[in-house]
């Protein structure tokens, strides 16, 4: 492919390594072609320099390509909840990339319920879960405990909605299993 034009304020950048996330297999499924740009799968691409941010020495091309989309998607929704220290918040969904940054994000909360598999539970206490749920056996909608700020990253909004306190908040990331964009209720 021949190289990208690069604007005053953009970089020109080889691909190493890229990700594919639930918007790009929206894209992929033809949602959004009005609107959208093509997919960049290309071996040079041009980037605003802002949008920039030095790979950890730590991460391999791979790790680092994983992370901006679902860390991105975590903080948005962390700040539309405007979760504050002292609030409670269950997570719907943490062995995703969204809900793993979310539970990794809430800071000074006073507690972090999660829900996973039976054999996540572990990975989620690890994660800084104080209640781990399992999904396959129990209702996390059932808990006589709601929450500050439920926050589903499964497409669990009615469920979510019953986990709730009165006045806190519902993040949802609905992704390309219901065709629908991110909201909060």
């Amino acid at each position: 492919m021949p190289l990208p034009l690069v604007e005053e304020d953009q970089v020109l950048i080889k691909v190493a390594a890229a990700a594919l996330n639930p918007i790009d297999h929206m894209k992929l499924l033809g949602y959004f072609k009005d609107t959208d740009s093509a997919l960049p799968f290309q071996e040079y691409t041009a980037v605003e320099e802002t949008l920039l941010a030095v790979k950890p020495k730590n991460l391999s091309f791979a790790e680092a390509a994983s992370l901006p989309v679902a860390i991105e998607t975590a903080y948005e929704g962390l700040e539309r909840a405007q979760i504050l220290a002292g609030k409670s918040i269950l997570v719907l969904g943490v062995a995703g990339g969204v809900g793993t940054h979310v539970i990794q994000h809430v800071f000074g909360v006073s507690r972090v319920a999660a829900t996973a598999s039976t054999k996540k539970l572990d990975s989620l206490r690890s994660l800084g879960a104080d209640l781990a749920i399992d999904y396959t056996k129990d209702n996390f909608e059932e808990l006589p405990e709601k929450f500050d700020v439920v926050y589903d990253t499964v497409g669990q909004s009615d469920r979510a909605m019953k986990a709730v306190k009165r006045g806190g908040k519902v993040v949802a990331v609905v992704g390309p299993i219901n065709h629908q964009p991110s909201c909060l209720r």
